[in-house]
């Protein structure tokens, strides 16, 4: 039952944005969304090889809360550096992380997270030693850089995915 709603999920997205873009509930938009979303989601599924999985749905909306109030933060942190400009003493730089994490999904979704988050930019990732290259509009204090993306980000993305 559960692989039928998982197989339904795209194309009942896909209609729902179709019907939206469109601004009509008539029968002709239903239909041809409703075609146009069975042909674009069986041709996509030949583009993801590997399936993800949800195992945590609790902690996927916790995740999604830390993410928008850390957004917040961040917004008013670079408001204020761009509106102060030099006087805001901001030291911007590079810095390394050691991720735990290999699942492909919790990996996208990390690099989302980050490139969300005004100030940061995800710089390199290095599949060998599995070492994330991060840059910050101000690093003053790597130790909390390093708590924030492997406790508060990495550990519930890898008890969702993984």
């Amino acid at each position: 039952m559960r692989r039928y709603l998982t197989l339904l999920m795209l194309p009942s997205v896909l209609l729902i944005i179709w019907l939206l873009l469109n601004d009509s509930l008539s029968i002709g938009q239903i239909v041809l969304g409703g075609i146009l979303a069975v042909l674009l989601s069986w041709a996509a599924s030949a583009l993801r090889p590997v399936r993800a999985s949800l195992k945590n749905i609790l902690v996927a909306l916790r995740l999604v809360s830390h993410v928008a109030i850390d957004i917040t933060k961040s917004n008013i942190a670079v408001a204020r550096i761009v509106w102060l400009g030099p006087r805001s003493n901001a030291t911007p730089g590079f810095i390394k992380i050691p991720l735990r994490m290999h699942d492909p999904h919790g990996l996208a979704a990390l690099a989302c997270i980050v490139t969300y988050t005004p100030g940061t930019v995800w710089s390199d990732y290095s599949e060998q030693d599995n070492m994330l290259t991060l840059h910050v509009l101000d690093l003053k204090d790597e130790a909390e850089w390093l708590h924030t993306i492997q406790q508060r980000y990495e550990r519930p993305l890898m008890e969702i995915f993984e």
